[in-house]
């Protein structure tokens, strides 16, 4: 299909709703015929949202190593082996990006992977540097380093003004979880 795909996102922000707008657009592609690779950092695998997502056509969704603890709670050792396993199957995807395979790459939270010392920045800022040319790239998470800013093309910041979790109310499934 031809397109003029090739731009850089990062949805960003301490406000709910960076997943929700990844979601959103991989959605939109899906819909539009393009082949979306939405790859999730951090969390579980059995987001609300991942079901959605595996019944759409031309999506395919990956899981990085499902962390069962907070990263703070986590020894060095910990950090590390994650640290490789995740850079271990981001490289499995990295080839069929290269491949031609998809036209669209969610990295979701992968800026809280970074940030967590969970994941090399290394890696996804060599990546969007060397990347297809026409494959569409969408980075979430909290805080983007300025290097990943300046190569961006969208940068959008969600910032939260009121969130019930500060009253106490934990991720409630289909709505945060």
């Amino acid at each position: 299909m031809a397109n003029n795909l090739g731009l850089v996102h990062i949805y960003c922000g301490e406000g709910k709703g960076k997943t929700t707008c990844s979601v959103g657009l991989t959605v939109r592609a899906s819909g539009y015929g393009y082949r979306v690779m939405f790859m999730q950092f951090l969390k579980s695998g059995t987001s609300s949202e991942l079901k959605v997502l595996q019944s759409l056509p031309n999506v395919t969704v990956e899981s990085t190593k499902p962390i069962k603890k907070f990263s703070f709670q986590m020894t060095p050792e910990e950090k590390q082996e994650v640290r490789e396993i995740d850079a271990e199957e981001f490289r499995r995807v990295e080839k069929r990006l290269r491949a031609g395979e998809f036209d669209m790459f969610v990295l979701d939270e992968c800026l809280g992977a970074i940030e967590a010392g969970l994941f090399d920045e290394d890696i996804i800022y060599e990546f969007l540097k060397t990347k297809p040319e026409h494959l569409e790239v969408v980075l979430t998470g909290r805080y983007p380093s300025d290097r990943l800013v300046e190569i961006a093309d969208y940068v959008s910041r969600i910032d939260k003004v009121k969130h019930p979790y500060d009253k106490g109310i934990m991720a409630r499934k289909g709505i945060e979880a």
